[in-house]
């Protein structure tokens, strides 16, 4: 077996933290994926088609989004946090423990994607200090759909 070291410019020390970041945001993201994926399922009241099929879009992306992560995450050379407990271990985002109304659901949300942009943006200082652009990019992206997404729900409840 040859040697397999990764060489991309970017030391280990500096990608174990980055994996680390990564691996929030992962768990973050995963959390707000079930959390919307149930609102999406549960939601009622007279709002019910347009949050359903919002909520929809929602988990869609984040499923896309989780993947993306958890690749970067692999690119690194670390291994991906992939079970509900890690996942649980690693978010911000706390589970729910009752049934909210649709409102109650948005808000939630709002504070959810909210949750994820300060996640990423708290890795910058780490990617930057790597010159580690494809994370930076996938952080940027990240942050600008959670950033729209939050601002997109936050108009529901003016």
């Amino acid at each position: 077996m040859s040697d397999m070291t990764i060489d991309i410019g970017i030391d280990e020390p500096q990608r174990l933290a980055i994996t680390e970041g990564l691996s929030r945001l992962l768990g973050d993201t995963y959390t707000l994926y079930l959390k919307t994926h149930n609102y999406h399922w549960n939601v009622t009241g007279p709002m019910f088609q347009t949050l359903h099929l919002m909520f929809e879009a929602q988990y869609t992306e984040l499923a896309l989004a989780v993947d993306g992560i958890a690749e970067r995450i692999r690119a690194l050379g670390m291994i991906a946090p992939g079970s509900y407990r890690e996942f649980a271990a690693l978010t911000s985002i706390p589970e729910d423990v009752d049934q909210p109304d649709a409102t109650e659901m948005i808000r939630r949300l709002v504070k959810g994607q909210e949750t994820v942009v300060r996640t990423a943006r708290s890795i910058f200082a780490v990617v930057d200090e790597a010159n580690d652009e494809p994370t930076a990019d996938l952080l940027t992206q990240r942050m600008q759909v959670h950033e729209k997404t939050a601002w997109m729900l936050r108009s529901l409840l003016a």
